[in-house]
């Protein structure tokens, strides 16, 4: 057996062994899908009219609500990142990591069932959160091979993001830090996007880093796979280009935080 086949093997183990952990612990599910629910709750009724006005769209915020949901779901998955780094600094907190350094196993398959795990997670926030989109008014007005195609570029920037979380989650010292450092980056990132509001809307530099910014270009690609453009499209190649630019910039994301996560995981497991 290869190296690469038994990391996956003792991977499938280890992911099956951390969605053991999720059943046992539902809270942890329902926190990845109460907080999507709530942001689409507050931004579709209590500023979705304002909000829908400014970008043209008719009274009640309906355009909004089809703009919006793309946004909550490219949210929800890199929010769901939080559970890489928590799982990551609970597991070395408790020594489980030792543990499993003392078994004959890949020490890929750890860090690889700890992203593959929390990506199926995603799997099923993004089944709620659809669903609460379908309740609210969203509607998929693409073709259904768009459809495929929107969702899988949500979860391969989930499976991003999950890298990114395993790599805090290995540098941090405690679960306590972990959650902090685990989301606080993430605010920025989702919010000066047009996740909520379109780019033209924000002010000055912030439409720049908006425009550029990878988030930006998931929601993008997810709006335009599921037929929810509308009015005057964006301008400019990340927008016009919004799926490749959107898939390339997960491929760089895995391949700069893949082996940074890797090599700081045998690191720990090394001592």
């Amino acid at each position: 057996m290869t190296v690469i086949t038994k990391g996956l093997v003792d991977g499938r183990v280890v992911a099956w062994r951390n969605l053991m952990n999720v059943r046992r612990n539902p809270d942890w599910l329902f926190a990845a899908t109460v907080q999507p629910i709530m942001f689409v709750l507050l931004f579709a009724y209590v500023f979705g009219d304002a909000i829908g006005q400014s970008m043209g769209g008719g009274t009640g915020g309906e355009v909004y609500r089809e703009f919006l949901i793309a946004g909550i779901f490219a949210q929800t998955v890199a929010f769901n990142s939080a559970f890489t780094v928590i799982g990551f600094a609970n597991d070395l907190q408790k020594g489980i990591i030792d543990r499993f350094r003392s078994l004959p196993m890949s020490r890929l398959a750890v860090i690889l069932g700890r992203t593959t795990s929390d990506l199926a997670v995603s799997v099923v926030a993004l089944v709620v959160m659809s669903l609460c989109g379908l309740i609210v008014g969203w509607r998929i007005r693409g073709s259904f091979v768009d459809a495929v195609l929107g969702y899988l570029v949500l979860l391969l920037f989930a499976f991003a993001m999950s890298w990114i979380g395993a790599l805090i989650g290995l540098v941090a010292r405690s679960v306590e830090v972990a959650q902090s450092a685990g989301l606080m980056w993430m605010f920025p990132v989702s919010f000066i996007s047009s996740a909520f509001v379109p780019v033209h809307l924000l002010p000055g530099f912030l439409q720049t880093l908006a425009e550029w910014n990878p988030f930006t270009a998931v929601v993008n690609a997810a709006r335009e796979q599921f037929g929810n453009t509308f009015g005057n499209p964006p301008t400019g190649w990340p927008a016009e280009n919004a799926t490749l630019y959107a898939i390339l910039s997960c491929v760089v994301i895995i391949a700069v935080f893949a082996p940074l996560a890797t090599a700081r995981y045998r690191k720990v497991a090394s001592k």
